[in-house]
């Protein structure tokens, strides 16, 4: 027998953490390999972690509502068939050795989340008036919490030396929330002036008829992700109208054959990602991520898609290589992809590592918008919808008015590294490669 630690995976680009929202086995449960044993949920998704092994569950070393981090053991396994502390066999051996590789891979993706921490503190004092030194991570903590220099020489360090850790920076500010709320308990001499907090201020009570909706935590994350979008990249949104005629009417003429022949419904989708992956060909500018005054040039072209859920919130899982696929196999992986966001039943896998991010407002019948852009990434294509328009046209006989199918492309893109002229000129090819479409191809 062998007892070995079912650890927590990666969760994705940028996660280094997860909380444990519900435990699907007790200690002492019997389990097959790839039978999920936890439910835990990251800002990106829910997901469920299965066991790597037969075996049974001698112990579970988080609670529910705990939050461990990438690669911290959750539960101790007993498998059949080798002696306890034993070698691993060659097939155990390379699971591990994949899902080191796997949290190497995550941490050293997390490492920009250091750097911005270091950069903050980067401008206040190493020391306290004391003398007590201050790592970048604990200035960080006490800039944002508002700690002065002063008030930091009186937490107790455990560190070395006596150094101030996160752990005691942290203490030190729920004793502080604690003392604020507690009422003095030792009479106060007459006449001796008390200084009191003011009360806190009530929360407004909803007018008659008014109905106060708690968001969710999937609403909760998608709010906080949007709002430091917005505060990490300068948005700048730029327009084009693309006269898509020769796609519609192909697609027309050919989506009944498509879904006969494949059992796969051909929506416009698919095109506007076989579009966009040939202009991020183009324009390899667009297709980078930003870490701290480094720009990462993507090798890989992996194009999100927004989807809307049922409740309302919204997921992005991604395409892999969108520019290798074909137009079939592009349409299989949104439809799957689509389908199995909507169900819950994403990988973790799915929804990360996407290098650029499409939404279509079109399909809510919507002309245009100014999306925000799906960190860390620098660009995002929003898509409106296809309307018919009249049009001037160029014919041998000279200029006509014609009627169109029309639509207005948006993209907003991070001002630090992308300047108007590199948008302005994606867009432009994205918009060029919906107009040439050959409606004589197949698919």
């Amino acid at each position: 027998m062998a007892k070995l630690e079912i650890q927590l995976p990666a969760m994705g680009e940028g996660v280094i953490e997860a909380t444990i929202t519900k435990w699907l086995v007790q200690e002492g449960d019997t389990v097959k390999e790839d039978d999920a044993i936890v439910e835990v949920a990251t800002d990106k998704v829910d997901s469920e972690v299965p066991s790597p092994w037969d075996g049974k569950i001698e112990k579970l070393l988080f609670g529910e509502g705990d939050i461990p981090k990438i690669g911290d053991p959750l539960a101790i396994i007993v498998t059949e068939g080798e002696e306890e502390g034993g070698p691993l066999t060659a097939e155990r051996e390379k699971a591990v050795e994949k899902e080191v590789e796997r949290i190497r891979e995550d941490m050293e993706k997390t490492s920009s989340e250091k750097e911005a921490a270091e950069t903050t503190a980067s401008g206040l004092k190493s020391r306290t008036p004391g003398g007590k030194f201050l790592s970048p991570l604990v200035r960080n903590i006490a800039s944002k919490e508002g700690i002065s220099h002063a008030e930091l020489d009186h937490v107790q360090g455990t560190g070395s030396d006596g150094r101030i850790t996160k752990e005691d920076l942290m203490g030190y500010l729920k004793k502080r929330e604690d003392s604020a709320e507690t009422v003095p308990a030792e009479p106060v001499a007459e006449k001796t002036p008390v200084t009191k907090e003011a009360p806190k201020k009530p929360e407004p009570a909803a007018p008659a008829g008014d109905e106060i909706i708690e968001m969710d935590r999937m609403r909760k994350l998608i709010a906080e992700h949007m709002v430091r979008s917005k505060q990490t990249s300068p948005h700048v949104t730029s327009f084009i109208e693309a006269d898509v005629t020769n796609l519609v009417t192909w697609r027309d003429r050919v989506k009944d054959q498509f879904l006969s022949r494949e059992k796969q419904k051909l929506t416009f989708t698919p095109l506007f990602i076989e579009a966009t992956a040939k202009a991020l060909r183009d324009f390899p500018g667009i297709n980078v991520s930003v870490d701290g005054t480094k720009i990462i040039l993507k090798k890989r072209i992996n194009i999100g898609m927004a989807t809307a859920l049922p409740d309302g919130n919204l997921i992005v899982p991604v395409i892999k290589d969108a520019d290798e696929k074909s137009l079939l196999g592009l349409a299989k992986s949104v439809n799957d992809l689509a389908n199995r966001a909507r169900e819950n039943k994403l990988q973790p896998d799915e929804i990360k590592g996407g290098s650029f991010t499409i939404t279509n407002f079109g399909t809510f019948r919507n002309t245009t918008g100014t999306p925000i852009i799906n960190q860390p990434e620098v660009a995002i294509l929003g898509v409106g919808a296809i309307r018919k328009q009249p049009a001037v046209i160029e014919t041998e006989q000279g200029d006509a008015i014609a009627v169109r199918h029309i639509m207005v492309l948006s993209l907003s893109y991070d001002h630090r590294v992308v300047d108007g002229a590199l948008g302005g000129m994606f867009l432009e090819r994205v918009a060029r490669y919906l107009e040439n479409f050959d409606p004589n191809r197949n698919f």
